[in-house]
């Protein structure tokens, strides 16, 4: 059951979505080559705790972490550990927040210092194929709108949508009806209404769309190619569009 929310409910959300959205901005300031990912990690748990939340995906399914930091062929669910950022890596970073009774839940794929043309271009349009998801929502519209927009663009681009996983309703819990793929038939699946609030997170691969899962439930792409991961909470409400988490402190950092 999709469970729509009120104005108040979203303002929750996007009171949890700004929170998470600094994080995003620490965490931009502190890749580069030479840092662990737990000590990414570390920085993010801090700064969730310091305002009084916590972090969404710790302890979630036996999550051990804040972050799921995913690296150059991991496309989700990487753990945070000893893995020191090197020179031409990229690094997926997720997080979900928790605050006052509510989840968001954003993520952000950073090169690490100089990477290849091919790879900024994956990393530019997976971030594109999500803005093209996120215009698709506005009342009238079907879920299959938002996939097919994400996986039209990244097709046209010569990439990859990987099929396994989806984004999701978020809310109360961190993951509710309805599924969100990122590919679709237009027309199809669950109209949009005011209230709805969704995660869309288009993951892309630069090789074939094929995954495979390690025993730390890590996902990874089956041909060793980079993946990409773009994510944003987001609210229909008024007919329209709401962003509740943003890349403004990520953004921010990089224009420094």
């Amino acid at each position: 059951m999709i469970l729509l929310k009120s104005r108040a409910e979203i303002d929750c959300i996007k009171a949890s979505g700004d929170i998470l959205s600094q994080v995003h901005g620490i965490v931009a300031a502190a890749v580069r080559p030479g840092i662990t990912t737990a000590e990414l990690d570390n920085l993010a748990e801090e700064f969730i705790l310091d305002h009084q939340a916590k972090p969404s995906f710790k302890g979630y399914q036996g999550f051990p972490a804040t972050l799921c930091v995913s690296i150059n062929d991991e496309v989700v669910h990487g753990v945070p550990g000893s893995y020191v950022l090197e020179e031409g890596d990229i690094v997926s970073v997720d997080c979900g927040v928790f605050y006052q009774g509510f989840h968001s839940d954003s993520a952000f794929t950073h090169a690490v210092g100089k990477v290849s043309e091919k790879v900024l271009s994956l990393l530019q349009a997976t971030r594109e194929a999500l803005d093209r998801g996120i215009k698709q929502v506005e009342v009238g519209k079907r879920i299959g709108d938002i996939g097919f927009a994400v996986q039209q663009h990244v097709e046209e681009q010569g990439y990859t949508v990987v099929r396994d996983l989806v984004g999701h309703g978020i809310g109360r819990s961190l993951h509710e009806a309805p599924q969100v793929p990122n590919y679709g038939r237009k027309g199809s699946g669950p109209k949009l209404g005011n209230g709805m609030v969704l995660a869309i997170e288009p993951m892309v691969n630069l090789g074939r769309p094929a995954v495979t899962q390690d025993r730390s439930g890590c996902v990874r792409t089956r041909d060793g190619q980079p993946s990409a991961h773009f994510e944003h909470t987001v609210a229909l409400w008024e007919g329209k569009a709401e962003l509740l988490t943003t890349y403004k402190y990520v953004m921010q950092h990089m224009e420094k």
